[in-house]
């Protein structure tokens, strides 16, 4: 009988034992597919993805695995996880977001990895806290116009009314003063538009144009209307102090940098991130106010105390006043942090180590802001509007509180959040100084079929509303 020798036998172990710690490295989080090879669990993911990731979580625990519709996408919802995707070298934002911008504003995966850092840079200056005293007196004179159009009184959707005055005051401070038609018919075709758009951005991020039949209607419309105007756009100057709008910055930023005619393309990007979500953010402050009478009391106490008897002169707002109502800018981040985006991303580049987990590469990793700005240990009573929680936000030095990750972090956070925040500031002192409003339907439930963006509405919420005398 012949024996095996002690040299084989230890060098067998060791590959062994190699083997297993290879095999435990690479193991990946617990995976949720299903039995449809490529749709995996797309079907149960879809009808609504809020709830499924908050049940898989309680199931799977910190880190875990969708698969759907040939997508791998690992959730981290713990200090680990959230500390890779915010600190790694090895996850990449802009790689994550090329296909959604190739699909939505048909911008080539070559010229956006090319301008894209250079574009977020130019964009971030043009709307940051430095430059923010130019865009004050812009947004009150335009939200002036457009309050003056909304008649004495009346009674309609909030998020209609919201729409109806920042859609043309965004458009017009972004782009270019007077781009907004004036047309009722007109107006009411960039409504349809836009918002066909808005409601169809993340299937349109995810599925092929064509079988998308209205909202790529739409998206071509829009595409139209750039096209059109971009001449206008460039040549067209501040009155005041012959300043660039960002559209102008962003077009001779283009010119410069590539010859490729691609302006309505990033015009409609600029006007989505714009709009998609400082509107629903506006409404969803405006009826968080509305519904507490004790806080809309204060607000209201605050702006005659700044600006004198309400509804009696025009007022002008000045970034002094602002600091003196600070309360109104906490409503909107509580607002925010209750209503934030369901997840932001990055791609894995190279296989991450998270907990016992490796992550490998092609995954794209996800955050919910939504989810995380419920968990108690980080905003205790997470489920409640407490807008005083912000007192402990260091907001003079611009610093949020840890944890809210409603504007994304690190390198690539939103470039115009500084800017939403100023708009939706003035839109409520302006709307609260000239009008008494009240809410006539309850608080609406807030969607869960979107992860992409703020959370929208779901069903009606109608206002009344009567000018101060």
């Amino acid at each position: 009988m012949e024996f095996i020798s002690p040299t084989v036998v230890i060098i067998l172990g060791c590959v062994a034992l190699l083997l297993f710690l290879q095999w435990k490295n690479l193991r990946g989080p617990p995976c949720i597919g299903g039995w449809i090879p490529w749709i995996g669990a797309g079907f149960e993911f879809g009808k609504t993805p809020l709830e499924f990731i908050e049940k898989a979580r309680i199931k799977y625990g910190p880190i875990f695995t969708i698969i759907a519709v040939g997508t791998r996408m690992t959730f981290v919802t713990e200090e680990e996880g959230i500390n890779v995707f915010l600190k790694s070298k090895e996850v990449n934002f802009e790689l994550a977001v090329q296909n959604p911008v190739y699909r939505t504003a048909s911008i080539p995966k070559n010229i956006f990895l090319k301008l894209h850092e250079k574009l977020y840079v130019m964009v971030k200056g043009k709307m940051g806290t430095f430059n923010l005293y130019r865009f004050t007196g812009q947004l009150t004179e335009e939200l002036h116009e457009q309050l003056e159009n909304l008649g004495p009184h009346g009674t309609m959707d909030l998020n209609n009314l919201v729409r109806h005055l920042l859609y043309p005051v965004t458009v017009n401070v972004l782009f270019k003063k007077g781009l907004f038609p004036t047309n009722e018919r007109k107006i009411r075709e960039f409504h349809q538009h836009f918002q066909a758009y808005d409601e169809g951005f993340e299937y349109g991020s995810q599925l092929p144009e064509c079988l998308l039949r209205n909202w790529s209607k739409s998206k071509k419309w829009l595409l139209a209307l750039f096209e059109k105007n971009i001449p206008d756009i460039k040549t067209c100057k501040s009155a005041k102090d012959n300043s660039p709008t960002v559209m102008q910055a962003l077009l001779d930023l283009l010119e410069m940098e590539t010859n490729e005619e691609k302006s309505p393309n990033y015009g409609l990007l600029l006007l989505w991130a714009s709009l998609s979500n400082a509107v629903p953010v506006a409404f969803w402050t405006f009826a968080f106010v509305l519904s507490h009478p004790n806080i809309h009391r204060t607000i209201m106490e605050g702006i005659s105390s700044v600006f004198g008897t309400a509804g009696k002169d025009k007022i002008k707002v000045s970034e002094d006043d602002l600091k003196k109502l600070p309360l109104i800018k906490w409503c909107i981040l509580e607002t925010i942090r209750l209503r934030a985006p369901g997840v932001i991303t990055r791609k894995v580049l190279k296989p991450v180590k998270i907990l016992n987990y490796t992550v490998p590469s092609g995954d794209l990793l996800m955050l919910s802001p939504f989810w995380l700005h419920r968990n108690p240990k980080y905003f205790p009573e997470p489920d409640l509007f407490k807008p005083e929680r912000w007192k402990k936000a260091n907001l003079e030095k611009h610093a949020f509180l840890d944890c809210f990750m409603a504007f994304g972090s690190g390198k690539y956070q939103c470039p115009g959040r500084w800017l939403a925040l100023l708009e939706i500031q003035i839109f409520i002192i302006l709307i609260l100084y000239y009008y008494d409003c009240s809410l006539l339907d309850p608080l609406p439930r807030q969607s869960s079929l979107h992860l992409v963006g703020v959370q929208q509405p779901e069903g009606q919420c109608r206002i009344q509303f009567k000018q101060r005398k």
